[in-house]
């Protein structure tokens, strides 16, 4: 299966599309989800991007599942992260949460290498849906990296963000 990582280009358009749902039916919906994402998250507590995390267990055990119901809603399962996005649309949102925080490329990196991690260990799933799955994650964790090695900062703008439907 095909992973791999492109590089940001400050300030460039970044076409994206949102998973498909069939990867959310496949993984097992909610259930399938969590679990997934949990696993995720705790791979994440022991990497080196732990630190943009709260270090209290009982703290990072909310943000996991507030997560969770992100990337629950955004493959297309039901609606239950639109309180935490205040009515701003999800994908916009997640850029503008991510402006709190210096985000590198090799932080990104970090990211999407823990995912991908996470996504090989899944059985049984169409190894198509996983890589539309990777796909989204691939290209719009573009638009949350906002500090570069030149030492200049970028926020992207979700007009940037290009969803291809």
């Amino acid at each position: 299966m095909s992973m791999d990582i492109s590089p940001v280009e400050k300030g460039a358009p970044v076409h994206f599309h949102n998973p498909a749902i069939e990867f959310f039916k496949a993984v097992g919906g909610e259930d399938g989800m969590r679990e997934l994402m949990y696993n995720f998250y705790d791979k994440i507590y022991e990497s080196d991007i732990a630190h943009f995390f709260p270090q209290d267990e009982d703290e990072f055990e909310a943000i996991k599942v507030k997560n969770t119901k992100f990337f629950i809603q955004i493959c297309g399962g039901p609606k239950i992260y639109e309180e935490a996005a205040k009515g701003v649309e999800l994908n916009e949102f997640m850029i503008r949460l991510h402006d709190d925080f210096s985000i590198t490329e090799k932080s990104r990196i970090e990211w999407l290498g823990t995912m991908r991690e996470a996504l090989q260990e899944l059985k049984g799933i169409d190894q198509k849906l996983i890589e539309d799955f990777w796909d989204y994650l691939e290209n719009f964790s573009k638009l949350t990296v906002n500090t570069f090695a030149d030492g200049s900062t970028y926020y992207a703008a979700f007009t940037q963000a290009k969803e291809d439907k």
